[in-house]
């Protein structure tokens, strides 16, 4: 388990690409503090299990899976990656839960920056649209973002989120051009909303949509 709060921009220091495996190292400083093998790391929002721990790196494996459903596989040698460490139980959540199990892909539809904030709008499938709501919490790149806008295209979702200098300043999410393609995982509370919702028809209980917007909740 996560929060979003990205703790500092590790850089891919190498790649080996086998048939069913990925295995990536990472130069990294911050996040090796108290990390030893075993232990969790979300790169770019997707969990990961540290396979290997040196002085300035860590290195992990992706399976076909990881590979398929997240941006992993579209990493070179170079590239700049946020980090973050399992979050422990007397840390402060600062961001929101997030998971590390990535829901999709998204892709960068527009850019428009604003004084020394950037607004992005992204578009996803609409599976994983359908969670996502105004006001609501988002991942990015493993970011805990705030949703400003929504818009359904279709069968597809877009929504915007504004980065303030900071957030920029502690990511990557600033070298983000349009057509590229970022993970998305959105709030595991509205899922868990959605089966309760699904459990809530059965005839024992009383359980609704109304009943849910009366709890301040929107569809």
């Amino acid at each position: 388990m996560f929060t979003g709060i990205v703790e500092e921009v590790g850089t891919i220091q190498a790649l080996e690409r086998r048939a069913k495996l990925q295995r990536t190292s990472i130069q990294a400083k911050t996040v090796l503090d108290g990390t030893a093998v075993g232990d969790s790391i979300s790169i770019d929002g997707a969990c990961h299990t540290a396979v290997e721990v040196g002085s300035d790196h860590f290195v992990v494996e992706s399976v076909v899976e990881t590979l398929t459903r997240t941006t992993m596989g579209d990493l070179a040698t170079g590239d700049p990656v946020n980090l973050e460490r399992s979050v422990r139980l007397a840390d402060r959540l600062d961001g929101h839960l997030v998971q590390g199990h990535v829901d999709g892909i998204g892709t960068v539809v527009s850019r428009d920056a604003f004084e020394d904030n950037i607004n992005f709008t992204f578009e996803v499938d609409g599976g994983v649209a359908r969670y996502i709501a105004e006001k609501g919490s988002v991942a990015i790149d493993g970011i805990s973002l705030t949703v400003v806008a929504v818009e359904d295209v279709g069968d597809r979702g877009r929504f915007s989120v504004t980065l303030v200098p900071h957030t920029l300043s502690v990511t990557m999410m600033g070298d983000r051009q349009v057509d590229d393609r970022v993970n998305v995982e959105v709030d595991v509370i509205a899922r868990y909303l959605e089966r309760l919702i699904q459990a809530g028809s059965a005839p024992s209980s009383g359980m609704t949509w109304d009943t849910i917007r009366e709890l301040g909740y929107e569809r």
